[in-house]
């Protein structure tokens, strides 16, 4: 079968299409023919060498935490899925998206949604996921009937695309920030404020924000803490505060407060995005679709400053 490898790191140069071995499922792994497999930022820095120590003795490496596809084989122990079920999936740390099959448990797994094509399912997970999660757990979104404001920094991005819808259907007030080309793109997400990046003043701010959450991830606690209502939260996707006497603000019982979302690989959230999906609330947002051939254009495309939503990898 044919994957997509790098070597060594680099520019997406690095990256060609080889032919390796086909997996093989085992105990409740499900395998999964693979149509369509998106770029995130992961795969993106892993390639170029920024996660280099925790690379260590994993090359060659296949990118591509996300997958969508058909389930062609079940391993002994599954339960949940059959051959010729359209799944999508969000894999591990090890990969292997970018390949024509690839094997995942089965607790990763959700059925896709049949409003779209199997391609097109691929942008959600990873993004979908962190967005949902970072919402509706560390954002508390579904803890109040009370209109909430939510600002999303880096809201053109794939998590903040999703970011931005899913505040919406959580009925929060939203504001989105991106760079001046991506203004429209926000407002047609449906954002009730749309900001350019080079505008964003932090010392003028009028209302505070609820949620700020932090897609790239950019922002520093300390620069954005009076922005925050009383007991406002930055969520963000960096894992801890980039100064350290911003981490008392992780603390129990701090107000504002800083948190981390950790993606969790959750079947019944992958259930609920497709639901939103089917029912016309949630749009998935894909700017381009590259053929596996192309991986490395599509790299290259992914690591531009125009990009909008999310690039994905057709495997069909």
């Amino acid at each position: 079968m044919r994957a997509a490898r790098f070597h060594s790191f680099g520019d997406p140069s690095v990256l060609q299409v080889e032919e390796v071995a086909w997996p093989a499922p085992k105990g409740d792994e499900v395998l999964i023919r693979v149509h369509g497999s998106s770029i995130n930022g992961t795969d993106l820095n892993l390639r170029g060498g920024g996660l280099g120590i925790i690379m260590a003795g994993q090359l060659p490496f296949t990118p591509g935490f996300d997958v969508s596809g058909e389930v062609a084989g079940c391993g002994p122990e599954v339960t949940a899925y059959r051959p010729g079920d359209r799944v999508y999936a969000l894999l591990g740390h090890g990969g292997g998206g970018a390949a024509d099959y690839v094997t995942v448990s089965q607790a990763r797994v959700g059925l896709a949604p049949e409003s779209v094509d199997l391609v097109t399912a691929a942008a959600v997970p990873l993004s979908g996921l962190t967005a949902l999660q970072a919402l509706r757990g560390e954002g508390r979104l579904q803890t109040s009937q009370e209109e909430k404001r939510v600002l999303v920094y880096g809201a053109s991005g794939g998590i903040g695309a999703f970011g931005v819808q899913l505040a919406r259907i959580m009925g929060a007030h939203v504001t989105g920030v991106a760079r001046s080309s991506k203004l429209k793109y926000l407002r047609e997400l449906g954002v009730d404020e749309a900001v350019c990046t080079d505008d964003m003043n932090w010392d003028d701010i009028g209302q505070p924000w609820d949620v700020i959450l932090d897609t790239p991830p950019a922002l520093k606690f300390s620069e954005v803490k009076h922005a925050l209502a009383p007991r406002g939260v930055l969520v963000s996707t960096r894992g801890l505060p980039t100064r350290l006497s911003d981490a008392a603000a992780m603390l129990p019982g701090a107000e504002p407060r800083f948190a981390a979302v950790r993606t969790a690989e959750r079947g019944l959230d992958l259930a609920f995005l497709s639901r939103l999906i089917d029912s016309g609330e949630l749009k998935v947002p894909v700017d381009q679709i590259f053929p596996l051939t192309e991986i490395r254009a599509a790299h290259e495309y992914a690591e531009g400053p125009e990009v909008r939503g999310k690039v994905v990898v057709s495997l069909e």
